[in-house]
């Protein structure tokens, strides 16, 4: 297990230029190796331990557990909110005078671990596109002068190489800046559709499932059950049918243990406190994205803020005759850059622009 786990740390490995920012990569790199880790362990919890243990009279043990482990298990959940120990066996298991008495019906823990790397899958998918489209552009341009110890020939050489380009393709970024906003714009998505799909999962339980969990303390005694074994119960019951030495029809009722549930239910609180932190703070970035676009004003107090060496005038030079493609360009080239070695790149570069003006983005 330790070996596999580990096996995730590629994921972490240091990156020298930097194409995303710090959210982007909770979404695509610590999301995922989540998603996996809670994957891997369930996957071990269920293959290696027992899933499911039934109590069942006259019949085979592994037979009952095979059985109830692969169709479904029940619980009441009128019989959530009556005592245990008096009224009812455990929480939600209750006598079944009849065959209309509601039941829940558990029919998802087989299917955890596949759906949790399905959601590693699709957190991974914002940061695959985005690399199949950046395609090494940023660490050509830089040319290793994310480290300022060089020759100065050298660093000359390169700077003028780097302000070429930036001459000789000017206004042809644009793309790469939709593309890249449009993979963030593509990580709110993913988390907004995987909580509605984990919803759906689990019976329209999980999106007020942390609430839940969080209120519980403050329910009174009398009316309180825990909301975590309400999702995932660890005593449920399972009917089971056979044919009599007569050939009538015999009942079997069982009561099973499913003790990967305690596995599943702190995972998934985890994970809903997390996915609504990457909700909220996606959202927001969403938004500061959008001012960036709309409103160009803004750019040039960005671009000072990202490399304090700029002065504000050339920054303001800067954002005012370039586009917002070859703006976010510069803006991304400040991040991976030696902060002298940029300024100085941009001061040239305002230079090289001349009187020339470009319209705004």
């Amino acid at each position: 297990m330790f070996k596999l786990l580990g096996g995730l740390s590629v994921y972490f490995k240091y990156q020298p230029i930097r194409t995303d920012n710090a959210v982007f990569r909770l979404h695509n790199v610590f999301t995922t190796v989540l998603l996996l880790t809670c994957s891997m362990i369930i996957t071990a919890t269920q293959y290696v331990g027992q899933p499911i243990q039934c109590i069942v009279n006259g019949l085979p043990v592994h037979v009952v557990n095979t059985f109830c482990w692969i169709t479904s298990t029940f619980t009441m959940p009128d019989a959530f909110a009556r005592e245990v120990g008096k009224e009812v066996a455990h929480p939600g298991v209750a006598n079944e005078f009849d065959s209309t008495q509601e039941k829940k019906y558990y029919t998802y823990y087989q299917w955890v671990c596949f759906v949790l790397f399905f959601q590693a899958i699709m957190c991974y998918t914002p940061k695959f596109l985005w690399d199949a489209f950046e395609g090494g552009l940023l660490r050509t341009i830089v040319m290793g002068l994310n480290v300022g110890v060089c020759h100065q020939e050298e660093k000359e050489k390169k700077k003028d190489v780097i302000i070429g380009y930036l001459l000789r393709h000017e206004r042809t970024h644009k793309l790469y800046a939709l593309r890249y906003w449009g993979c963030e714009l593509l990580c709110l998505v993913n988390i907004s559709v995987q909580m509605w799909m984990m919803d759906s999962f689990f019976d329209g339980e999980f999106l007020s499932y942390g609430t839940r969990v969080l209120g519980y303390s403050e329910v009174p005694q009398e009316e309180r059950y825990d909301p975590m074994i309400y999702v995932f119960p660890r005593i449920t019951k399972c009917t089971f049918h056979k044919f009599g030495a007569s050939g009538t029809i015999q009942t079997h009722d069982s009561l099973c243990l499913l003790p990967l549930n305690i596995v599943n239910e702190k995972t998934y609180i985890f994970l809903w406190f997390w996915y609504i932190i990457l909700l909220v703070v996606l959202s927001l970035l969403v938004l500061y994205r959008l001012v960036i676009i709309f409103a160009p004003s803004v750019r040039p107090r960005l671009l000072h803020a990202r490399s304090r060496t700029i002065p504000m005038e050339t920054a303001v030079v800067i954002s005012r005759r370039t586009d917002l493609g070859d703006w976010w360009l510069l803006y991304m080239l400040a991040r991976n850059m030696d902060p002298l070695i940029f300024s100085e790149l941009l001061s040239e570069l305002a230079k090289r622009l001349g009187e020339k003006t470009a319209p705004r983005a």
